[in-house]
């Protein structure tokens, strides 16, 4: 940024929705050689006005200046040719194809009688390596590299037209802390070359480090426009929520000072609980209306735990005891007929059916308990929709929407909802708040917490660390498919301090796992 206008200028831009106002007389500044971050809770309008801007919605009023011409952009195609490239959170590639073809795609090198493949490979490799990927095989078939690696390969197809505008949407989301330190110094390269860089992500340590200026967002209002030094993470937050940090803060501190009898009988008892490849045999307990945390790494354990847990998966050594009582639960609907329940953390493949309506998602638990055979009036689902749409204040609050059209925090919200529907006695929620915003993750934390209150027992599994420490009364840790320790919670125990004790038991790899610790939290 020397002076020079900015290369993308959006004034007064507004876009209705049937029943919602998407974006309410936004204003938006991207100039030439920044990183500028893009920020709000979900629902705020980020996607909404990244789609204004590369022609996937038309705006209803308002304009768009590119190199300080007005555009009335009419797709993606559009865009791309007035220098827009865009790379979103799941990735959009062809894993039928090489890295190169990937890489390439609709940008081939050409020869009179065809494409010129050595030519195409070679040009993919000098794309690769400018995004440090030098010795991938350009020939690899795409299946065959990582999620991670991939998302490298998206972003370096982005540039393939040489963008002069780069939109990357939480690019870091399947990426360890290596990764994001490499992908970073990429994004300083690119905003060096004079490249204006559009970065959303949800993981604000991140935002900080990468970001030259803010934009928030609220409500699909334009709350402001700042330079990075001017806000530290407690006033960017509260700018993006629209209340201070207070509460969160506040959260959990009863369940880190509450002191349990123990002589009472837990809710759920599992003992030697275990299954060959998935989870070594394992001891836990959770009392009623206590919040047992579980943290660990990717690979540890964690979901192998749930699974087993709810029935998803059978076990192959160990008894689960309920009230004191032998419990056979060998499949889901076993689990929901001891009251317990399990969301997730895939709710895009294994949790929401995005066809479905809002209404459908919230009433599909209950129906299955019941059984297809007696479906719910409409009356009873009114009767679960309004409850848990209020209670957990989806937006819009629109039962009859589809839900792949709500924002991932909304889609969480409504997964909770279903699975609360039920009345469960124990919750099992698996990476509840995973890439979600702030304030949706808040609104999660706090709804936890309201649950334990009033009785209800909670198995809470997150890979941040933080998170399950301020939620937790007691925190199982595992590594490497083994429960490795186990602590009370209170006012000394640490993040820190559990990253220690995985370490531990990792060949003294303490580092990367302090890194993997950070980039989570």
């Amino acid at each position: 940024m020397d002076g020079s206008p900015p290369i993308v200028e959006m004034q007064g831009i507004s876009i209705e929705f049937p029943g919602v106002k998407a974006l309410d007389d936004v204003n938006f500044r991207l100039f030439p050689g920044e990183v500028h971050s893009l920020l709000g809770e979900n629902g705020a309008g980020k996607s909404t006005l990244i789609k204004a801007l590369t022609g996937v919605y038309t705006i209803g009023s308002g304009t768009i200046l590119i190199a300080g011409e007005e555009r009335r952009l009419h797709g993606t195609a559009e865009a791309q040719a007035a220098g827009i490239s865009t790379v979103y959170q799941e990735v959009n590639l062809c894993t039928n194809l090489t890295i190169g073809e990937n890489v390439m795609l609709g940008h081939e090198v050409r020869k009179r009688f065809g494409i010129d493949w050595r030519a195409t490979h070679r040009a993919a490799t000098e794309a690769l390596a400018r995004l440090g990927l030098a010795g991938l095989d350009p020939r690899r078939p795409l299946s065959s590299i990582s999620l991670a690696i991939q998302q490298l390969v998206a972003i370096s197809r982005a540039m393939i037209v040489n963008a002069k505008v780069l939109i990357l949407d939480e690019p870091t989301s399947s990426l360890d802390a290596a990764e994001v330190a490499a992908l970073f110094g990429v994004i300083r390269q690119l905003r060096d070359e004079g490249v204006a860089i559009l970065f959303v992500s949800h993981f604000l340590d991140q935002v900080f480090a990468i970001s030259d200026r803010l934009t928030v967002l609220r409500n699909g209002q334009f709350v402001g426009e700042y330079f990075r030094r001017d806000l530290d993470r407690a006033a960017l937050i509260s700018k993006m929520i629209g209340k201070d940090l207070d509460t969160l803060k506040a959260l959990g501190s009863d369940q880190q000072t509450a002191e349990r009898d123990r002589s009472v009988a837990p809710l759920l008892s599992a003992v030697g609980l275990g299954r060959p490849g998935s989870l070594e045999p394992t001891d836990i307990e959770v009392h009623k209306g206590e919040v047992v945390g579980v943290a660990g790494l990717l690979g540890s354990g964690r979901t192998e735990l749930a699974r087993l847990l709810y029935g998803a998966d059978r076990p192959s050594t160990g008894q689960v005891m309920v009230d004191g009582e032998l419990a056979h639960i060998h499949t889901p609907v076993d689990g929901l007929d001891h009251g317990i329940a399990y969301s997730t953390e895939n709710r895009r493949d294994e949790g929401m059916v995005d066809d479905l309506t809002v209404r459908e998602n919230l009433v599909l638990a209950v129906q299955a308990r019941r059984g297809w055979a007696r479906p719910l009036s409409r009356r009873e689902q009114d009767e679960i929709v309004q409850r848990y749409m209020t209670a957990l204040n989806v937006r819009p609050a629109d039962p009859e929407r589809l839900m792949k059209n709500l924002s991932g925090g909304n889609q969480q919200k409504v997964l909770l909802g279903r699975w609360l529907a039920t009345n469960p006695r124990l919750l099992i929620l698996d990476e509840p708040t995973r890439g979600i915003d702030v304030g949706a993750k808040a609104e999660i934390q706090e709804e936890v917490v309201q649950l334990a209150d009033n009785g209800m027992s909670v198995v809470f599994i997150s890979s941040e660390i933080e998170e399950v420490v301020r939620l937790s009364e007691r925190i199982v840790v595992l590594k490497d498919h083994h429960k490795i320790g186990e602590l009370v919670n209170g006012p000394d125990v640490t993040a820190q301090q559990i990253v220690e004790i995985i370490a531990e038991h990792d060949g003294g790899a303490e580092h990367g796992l302090v890194a993997a610790e950070k980039a989570s939290s």
